[in-house]
């Protein structure tokens, strides 16, 4: 089976992530690059103000076509209980090409409900699996169990 892990990580957590998933199922893995500046405080406080108002952004440019993949891994950090709005954009950007999805998600406590339902409303198809995982499971590397179940 194809796979194509494609992701948003402001601090490298949701790319620690995507990097295991990848290694695991053989993936391409496209990381999906916002125009816009993230880093830094003023970075986080547009970025909760972009996830919040669902603002699609541009994006560098991308090197896969989900529609070329079996199965497209969509992960991103949860953001005021949303999906970071760069993996929105590149959604928004490859509309209508995803068929088989499992989404992942990072975040410091909580916010991924809202997050995998909002994910699911803009991919149009429903995931086979999710995957939540807090920052210090991550961090911590206490994910192997729940990485396995993931991607089975």
């Amino acid at each position: 089976m194809k796979s194509l892990v494609a992701y948003y990580s402001r601090s490298n957590i949701t790319k620690k992530l995507a990097e295991s998933i990848a290694g695991k199922v053989n993936a391409d893995i496209e990381e999906i690059i916002p125009k816009v500046n993230y880093q830094g405080k003023i970075g986080y406080a547009r970025g909760g103000k972009d996830a919040i108002t669902e603002k699609i952004i541009d994006l560098e440019t991308l090197k896969y076509n989900p529609e070329d993949y079996d199965m497209v891994y969509l992960g991103a950090p949860v953001w005021a209980s949303k999906a970071a709005n760069p993996l929105i954009s590149y959604i928004k950007q490859n509309e209508g090409k995803f068929s088989n999805v499992k989404f992942f998600a990072t975040a410091s406590s909580s916010g991924f409900e809202s997050t995998f339902e909002q994910l699911e409303k803009y991919v149009n198809v429903k995931p086979h699996v999710v995957l939540a995982l807090t920052t210090k499971e991550v961090k911590k590397d206490l994910f192997e169990d729940k990485l396995t179940d993931f991607i089975k």
